[in-house]
């Protein structure tokens, strides 16, 4: 009777250890791999839900002045004038209201850009309520630019007047940390032509 001799079983320990190691080695690879993957898409599913959002709110726009808490009267569209201020504030409608709650079907929102984060916060009320909790689009948000498109050229800011006040378009130049520069375009309903 032919057996294994001890050198045969220490060469066929060590190469089933390397392919032991080797197998361990992909696995943990594939482990990371999987959790890189799951945050990438995570933050794709973020972006693409703040553009979804800001696209629907802009299409809704409506020309609708309002007050805020304080009585202070606004304009039915700012953006873009300064640091401090919003980046957009406007009036939206199709507010849904599936408990039939006794307010209006229009809504006041504002974005701003706060240290990384792109905030969005709406009233209550159109006229006379504070400013409800933030709700956070985006982290990661180096800059935004935001420009207006009326009567044939692009401004920076928005300045209403009585025969258009609200522009053709808004576009949103957005730089994230994870993407780079991120454009988005907006065609307003109330723009006119």
């Amino acid at each position: 009777m032919k057996g294994f001799t001890l050198v045969e079983m220490l060469v066929a320990l060590l190469v089933f250890s390397l392919l032991s190691a080797a197998g361990v080695a992909v696995l943990g690879f594939a482990a990371d791999n999987r959790a890189v993957v799951r945050e990438r898409m995570d933050e794709i599913a973020a972006l693409q839900s703040a553009r979804a959002l800001i696209k629907t709110d802009l299409e809704q726009i409506a020309d609708r002045r309002t007050r805020a808490d304080g009585g202070v009267p606004s304009r039915s569209l700012s953006g873009g004038e300064s640091a401090a201020a919003p980046v957009l504030a406007f009036t939206r409608r199709g507010w849904d209201n599936p408990d039939a709650a006794p307010r209006a079907a229009m809504q006041y929102v504002e974005y701003r850009l706060v240290e990384d984060r792109l905030e969005r916060r709406a009233r209550s009320a159109l006229d006379g309520a504070a400013l409800g909790e933030p709700q956070v689009l985006l982290r990661g948000v180096r800059g935004l630019v935001v420009a207006f498109y009326a009567r044939g050229s692009w401004a920076p800011a928005w300045a209403p007047s009585a025969d258009r006040p609200l522009p053709q378009a808004i576009r949103l130049e957005m730089d994230l940390e994870s993407f780079g520069q991120v454009t988005q375009l907006v065609l307003l309903p109330d723009g006119g032509a």
